[in-house]
């Protein structure tokens, strides 16, 4: 059974189309306008092994929120669509990522109820054209849309590059367990019965 999804949205501040296969070899294609948000993308898919393709065009002349939020609102989306009925996956996922002087954790629920735990400070107000306070946003939206549990915090760490940076390669590898398969798991890994 193939798990690709696309999911589009169209509104007034942004136009939006996702592409994922949640069985892929990390390829990504990525094009939101935000330099550094099309590299944590890339990130995500890469130590993931999503193939991704994002395409987005957002009001930037207003300032990078929508375009961050709402590809996150997207993104989400499909993953959930893409996951189906959710029989057989591990549905709990984490990793630890150490980028030079940061260590971030990121841990997974695909529980089908959201919630976002996330912990961590900025000193700049920007990486590139990325506001630092769109970090936790993207986040909010992904957990939200995709219906999951995601805590994210960092351990330790220094530079924002690199704290941002760990914190999508930390999503994508605790995605990519939950998401994964266990032969032991026959329908959905709950005691209600459902996910």
């Amino acid at each position: 059974m193939e798990r690709i999804a696309t999911v589009t949205r169209d509104t007034s501040e942004t136009k939006i189309t996702v592409t994922i296969n949640l069985d892929g070899e990390g390829k990504a294609e990525i094009s939101t306008g935000i330099g550094f948000f099309d590299h944590m993308l890339n990130a995500f898919a890469r130590h993931g092994f999503f193939d991704l393709s994002i395409s987005c065009k957002g009001d930037l002349n207003v300032d990078c929120h929508h375009t961050i939020e709402d590809v996150g609102i997207v993104l989400g989306e499909a993953i959930k669509k893409a996951l189906g009925d959710k029989k057989g996956i591990k549905r709990f996922g984490d990793s630890y990522i150490p980028m030079d002087e940061a260590l971030i954790l990121a841990a997974v629920d695909l529980s089908g109820r959201p919630y976002l735990g996330f912990e961590a400070e900025f000193k700049a107000d920007k990486v590139g054209e990325y506001d630092t306070q769109m970090v936790r946003e993207f986040f909010y939206a992904v957990s939200y849309s995709l219906a999951c549990n995601l805590h994210i915090r960092k351990v330790a760490g220094e530079n924002d590059h690199h704290i941002i940076e760990g914190m999508y390669k930390a999503f994508g590898r605790a995605l990519d367990e939950a998401t994964s398969f266990d032969p032991r798991i026959k329908d959905v890994l709950s005691t209600k019965g459902s996910l």
